[in-house]
């Protein structure tokens, strides 16, 4: 039998993590928005950002920021102060137990909040702190304790 040796594109290699399809990027593109319109003059989302987390450095699908304005003159290639929250969005090729791992790093990082998204169930872990969640899905809307967000689950899956 011939072994099957799958080549991981430059955008893997790069983020470590799978390459999104039209379901991830559709549920992170809703988060933005929701986020935005919701919360724009409290926070500052930001899509693929990459944070200087020990030991490798990791790129959560979203980061959210107390807001500031941006400064054109000086763009660092990773951030290396928290964020007060990280999502992830689970692709079909990572199992749960890699998610979870990451909310351990982002907080170990000094981040408040990790969010978990599982598209197959349209639900969300909320993590207030390492080890303890809660789960959102259906008609619920999503609350996060430390930093005061709602949101609506039915905008965030549409």
């Amino acid at each position: 039998m011939e072994a099957v040796v799958s080549q991981l594109s430059p955008y893997e290699l790069e983020r470590g993590k799978p390459m999104p399809d039209t379901i991830h990027a559709a549920i992170q593109s809703n988060l933005l928005f929701e986020l935005k319109l919701r919360y724009r003059d409290a926070f500052r989302s930001l899509s693929e950002l990459s944070l200087a987390t020990l030991p490798e450095g990791t790129t959560p699908d979203v980061a959210v920021y107390p807001a500031f304005p941006l400064d054109y003159e000086n763009r660092t290639a990773k951030r290396t102060d928290p964020p007060l929250l990280c999502i992830e969005i689970q692709s079909p090729s990572q199992a749960i137990e890699e998610m979870v791992d990451k909310t351990n790093v982002y907080f170990g990082f000094g981040v408040r909040s990790c969010w978990i998204v599982v598209p197959a169930v349209k639900g969300v872990f909320v993590y207030d702190r390492p080890g303890h969640y809660q789960f959102f899905h259906g008609d619920d809307a999503l609350q996060d304790p430390n930093l005061n967000i709602a949101l609506p689950l039915s905008a965030v899956f549409e």
